[in-house]
């Protein structure tokens, strides 16, 4: 039997290491009634230690946090590959596209492997490199300033290299998507370059797992009704599907694969 305050750190614990979780997870987990979860919830969120949400909560991160390309790598990877699964279909032969940085886009570059006639515009050095041994797509990297955290190419020149460029279709990486307040990411300079990819973009795809929704970070790039296309996982709260629907925006969620073993 636990007391109050260790199980109030346990749930915090919890929703930290998992990103977010719902009543019934909580009351599955700590084996306690719904009423106890959600007094225990509350408590939580007056300390500044958690955000409630629709059916449950997520942790609070100060909105400048932001974790290496490293730290994320492995952060929901079979929601990530799902989600590049679903991304490539909106890509054809011939196409140019421009890829974001990130760890979600990372996933979507090992799909386009496939094709024999692409040209890929990325501010990703890590996307790059994993590109080098693919001479049937044409790669193009804007100059720019690295940033370690992310590996990624920002600010004026990379911003100049963009602005001379018009792509098929971008696929955004993102920190945080939030129906009040857009798409943010923790770095201003970073943001800066988003907008531009978007503005440069004939059709704009926001690739983005469940843990980025309900958040926001410090820079904002970017109104939800500014792209075209957000695909996700099928752990998102369903009620966004109806949400993004009223914006004119279509958010698709990527089923998972079953595991056949």
């Amino acid at each position: 039997m636990l007391y109050s305050e260790e199980r109030k750190e346990l749930i915090h614990n919890y929703i930290v290491e998992y990103h977010r979780a719902s009543v019934q997870q909580l009351c599955n987990a700590f084996n306690v009634s719904e009423s106890t979860i959600r007094r225990d919830l509350s408590e939580l969120e007056q300390e500044h230690r958690i955000k409630r949400t629709h059916g449950g909560a997520i942790p609070i991160e100060s909105v400048n946090f932001e974790p290496t390309i490293t730290e994320k790598a492995d952060r929901f990877l079979d929601e990530k590959q799902a989600i590049a699964k679903q991304a490539v279909r909106y890509i054809q032969e011939g196409d140019t596209i421009l890829v974001d940085a990130g760890t979600t886009t990372l996933s979507l570059i090992h799909e386009i492997k496939q094709f024999q006639s692409l040209t890929v515009v990325t501010n990703s050095v890590v996307h790059a490199e994993l590109l080098k041994d693919s001479p049937q797509l044409e790669v193009i990297v804007p100059g720019g300033r690295l940033r370690h955290e992310t590996q990624a190419l920002v600010g004026p020149l990379t911003d100049q290299t963009l602005s001379f460029l018009h792509v098929d279709t971008a696929f955004i990486g993102t920190n945080g998507v939030d129906l009040k307040d857009g798409l943010t990411t923790p770095n201003l300079i970073e943001a800066s370059t988003k907008r531009l990819m978007i503005e440069q973009s004939s059709d704009v795809i926001v690739l983005a797992d469940h843990s980025k929704f309900d958040k926001v970070t410090f820079a904002k790039f970017a109104d939800i009704d500014v792209i075209h296309r957000c695909i996700t996982d099928e752990h998102v709260d369903s009620r966004y599907i109806a949400e993004f629907d009223q914006r004119g925006v279509t958010l698709e969620i990527a089923k998972l694969q079953e595991d056949k073993t």
